[in-house]
């Protein structure tokens, strides 16, 4: 029997897709058997959050701290792109989803609040996986009508290839230089305490 060779781009979103389908799963795997997660820099019950949500339960990454970010290219459906490095200067959080990811949709509005917060401290932009691009980015965000976030678009799959966690929703933050200070891979509850103090010393 012929063996049909996918490309990677279609594996690495093809193997997300398929993992979220199973209900309640609290993060977007792209394979049944992950490798286990570098130990997080948080306290023993690191994976639980303040409300209790079993969606919200990613892990604290900092085995790659002081890696400078990837360069790549994102654009918004508008034609405008540009690279990760024209954000350096203040902080960037950088959180990787897709409409498809149901944790990744249950962080949104609390990204968009994280956002608002702190206008002058912290750029907060959110790059979708989806494959479709704008024409499914584009009317999703129209729905949502947030005020602080804006639907950058990820066309190749660079940063997800580039992070290589194989789940979603990825969230990594990086300093004013551009150097990562931790990931969070997984959902997470933006909203909540923990989220303050994770902050505290790259935004202070």
């Amino acid at each position: 029997m012929p063996v049909i060779e996918i490309s990677p781009p279609f594996k690495f979103l093809a193997g997300i897709a398929l993992a979220c389908a199973v209900p309640a799963i609290a993060a977007c795997d792209r394979q049944t058997d992950a490798p286990e997660q570098p130990e997080a820099s948080a306290s023993s019950d690191a994976n639980a959050t303040e409300s209790g949500d079993d969606e919200f339960n990613g892990t604290l990454d900092i085995s790659t701290r002081g890696q400078e970010m990837p360069d790549f290219v994102i654009t918004l459906p508008n034609g405008t792109s540009k690279k990760l490095s024209d954000f350096k200067g203040k902080p960037l959080l950088v959180n990787l989803w897709a409409t498809w990811c149901g944790p990744c949709v249950l962080e949104m509005p609390m990204l968009d609040e994280l956002a608002g917060r702190y206008p002058e401290k912290l750029k907060v932009i959110v790059v979708s996986q989806d494959m479709g691009g704008a024409e499914t980015v584009e009317p999703w965000f129209a729905e949502k009508d947030f005020a602080n976030l804006e639907p950058w678009m990820d066309p190749n799959n660079d940063l997800g290839f580039s992070y290589n966690t194989g789940m979603l929703p990825m969230t990594v933050l990086y300093d004013a230089d551009g150097k990562e200070v931790w990931r969070m891979i997984g959902g997470h509850d933006w909203s909540g305490a923990r989220t303050e103090a994770m902050l505290a010393d790259t935004i202070s």
